[in-house]
């Protein structure tokens, strides 16, 4: 940066996420540069070209790294959108650092590698804590979001007065101008993390939980079924599930899927506690309806529906007949998808595996499963199709070599 001669006389910080990543020792991915002091017009005489649409944003005409003039922002509406910016060259740092989200994102450092950290964001990176910056953090209801996510990323807590900010927030009614693309982005991103049951954690404790996803909120209080530990309710279990996601190294689609597993039970009349009668029927529905609402991508959509149709089938492999386990096959659609059913059974042995005292054990189903659809995708359909004298009774023929495949396995 002190080399470019684009950037000779400017002053230019690094801020952001670039700072806070690598006071943490963790591997920088992008940085953002504010410059303070000067002009758009100054920044196109050099050479950048504008892409800031709602702020001045540069782009270098080399690296393409993104410099933005330090400014100052006020809030005008409602929402995440209802902002009036201001950048101009008498637009401090600080003042620049001050409409930040949290002290941990508010941090600085110049050319000569010092830091500017006018809110104690490193104090904050040592105690694990995050803090908002200053009042104006009850503006943008995406800030609960981001805040949520980086609990999961980092599993770091969250200031009480933050807190009480952040339940304020929610009381206002702010989270419900919340774009369904958005929240959907953030929880992307915040299942991704190493610890997505904290980003939960957070939510629901602020009250946005049952705001934005109310069908999992409702989980938490519904007893469990065969968990001998009573303070081991619907929703704590579907957070083990998570994490367990999380040391399977499950996809994004497996973590949504395992989130959404055990939705129905939410549905479940009392009087049905704890058996859950008819809960996966109702669990289609409702992760068929959240995925509306969410602008959920369809691969993740699919597979929710699926865990909640077949996570019982699947635990259940010993007490299926065969035939029950080809029609599950063709049910999922596994000789066309093997890999999403693979992914499937990821979703039941976190589901299995997700309960006190069942962490460290193996989930055999797996195996049997995958041999299972090994063998019946063994059969040459091809050479079946061949040999049937109509083509109606080419289905019948597949189904039945195939049936036949799966009972020589002896399992």
């Amino acid at each position: 940066m002190m080399n470019d001669p684009l950037l000779h006389g400017l002053s230019v910080y690094i801020v952001g996420g670039a700072v806070r990543d690598r006071l943490l020792g963790l591997p920088i991915k992008d940085r953002d540069y504010v410059v303070v002091g000067t002009t758009a017009e100054e920044m196109q005489k050099r050479g950048f070209k504008s892409v800031g649409k709602d702020f001045p944003v540069f782009l270098h005409p080399k690296t393409k790294a993104e410099y933005a003039l330090a400014r100052t922002e006020r809030k005008a509406g409602r929402g995440y959108t209802g902002f009036e910016v201001y950048a101009s060259p008498e637009v401090s740092l600080e003042e620049d650092l001050a409409r930040r989200d949290l002290t941990i994102n508010a941090i600085a450092e110049d050319a000569n590698g010092q830091l500017i950290d006018p809110f104690n964001g490193q104090a904050d990176l040592v105690a694990k804590q995050l803090k908002h910056v200053s009042p104006a953090f009850i503006e943008d209801p995406v800030r609960i979001l981001r805040l949520a996510r980086f609990a999961g990323r980092f599993n770091f807590h969250v200031a009480p007065e933050t807190m009480r900010l952040m339940q304020q927030m929610v009381s206002e009614g702010e989270v419900d101008y919340l774009v369904a693309e958005r929240v959907w982005q953030e929880w992307a991103k915040g299942l991704m993390s190493d610890y997505p049951s904290k980003m939960v954690e957070i939510l629901r404790d602020c009250g946005a939980l049952a705001r934005l996803l109310p069908e999992l909120d409702a989980l938490f209080g519904v007893p469990q079924t065969a968990v001998h530990h009573p303070e081991i309710d619907t929703g704590k279990h579907t957070m083990m599930c998570l994490q367990m996601a999380v040391r399977l190294k499950a996809s994004l689609a497996e973590r949504w899927a395992v989130l959404m597993h055990d939705v129905g039970k939410g549905l479940t009349p009392r009087a049905d506690w704890p058996r859950h009668i008819g809960h996966e029927q109702a669990g289609i529905a409702l992760v068929t309806q959240i995925a509306e609402r969410l602008r959920v991508p369809s691969e993740c959509r699919d597979l929710a529906v699926m865990a909640c149709r077949e996570h019982l089938n699947i635990h259940r492999f010993d007490e299926l007949k065969h035939t029950t386990r080809l029609d599950l096959l063709s049910q999922c659609d596994a000789f066309r998808k093997p890999d999403r059913f693979k992914s499937l059974l990821k979703v039941c042995e976190a589901d299995a595996r997700g309960r006190l005292g069942f962490e460290e054990q193996t989930y055999p189903q797996t195996e049997k499963w995958l041999s299972v659809l090994a063998a019946a995708q063994s059969v040459n359909s091809g050479q079946i199709a061949k040999a049937c004298a109509t083509p109606d009774k080419i289905p019948d023929a597949i189904r039945m070599a195939r049936l036949d495949a799966i009972k020589q396995l002896g399992i």
